[in-house]
């Protein structure tokens, strides 16, 4: 038998506090083939993450030992203590995890609700009953978190190989001045010295 090499599916983080809509919400992300992992509650989420709820600067390795990294979090808005948009600004607070996407389901069309979440970093803002047209909208998020991700890194390169070419350039530029200065002392100086003799 062939062995068909498959790609590693994208983990999205799922929060919400009502089970009917957590089974819901697993059910629509594996039939469009995400690995899901779900949580009734913001701060079992944080806890997932590696970030204690109490402190939202204290983040453990834990986020970065995971099996398989969260790739998005799909959060419910209205939930009893840590509401979604309070783990919306503890997630974009935490500079280990603030890049990952974070979409925000509500049954409730309340545009300030959306634009509050919009503004706080949200890359979509879903109405239940979520559908399964609704996933598609969520890959492109993923693929432009880790395009960023990917510029980041050649942005890091970069600016390595430039220091490193700055080290060099003094060296450089001393060599070209003083080189500079011989002509300019052939042209001007040193011939006036050569003369005095003749003149004396």
């Amino acid at each position: 038998m062939a062995v068909v090499a498959t790609e590693t599916p994208f983990h999205v983080l799922a929060v919400d506090d009502s089970l009917p809509d957590r089974k819901l919400i697993e059910r629509l992300l594996k039939t469009s083939s995400f690995q899901v992992t779900t949580v009734d509650s913001g701060s079992k989420a944080l806890q997932f993450l590696g970030i204690h709820d109490d402190d939202a600067s204290t983040v453990s390795v834990h986020a970065h030992q995971l099996d398989v990294a969260v790739n998005l979090i799909i959060t419910d808005y209205c939930m009893p203590g840590m509401t979604g948009y309070d783990l919306l600004k503890k997630i974009k607070e935490s500079s280990s995890l603030r890049d990952i996407p974070v979409v925000i389901m509500s049954s409730e069309n309340i545009p300030s609700r959306i634009n509050r979440c919009l503004e706080e970093g949200a890359d979509e803002f879903f109405l239940k009953p979520v559908r399964l047209s609704d996933m598609s909208k969520l890959k492109p998020h993923i693929l432009k978190s880790r395009c960023r991700d990917h510029y980041q890194q050649e942005q890091q390169h970069q600016q390595s190989d430039s220091n490193s070419n700055d080290c060099s350039n003094p060296t450089n530029k001393s060599s070209s001045d003083s080189t500079g200065k011989r002509k300019a002392e052939d042209n001007g100086e040193i011939l006036p010295q050569k003369n005095r003799p003749r003149h004396s």
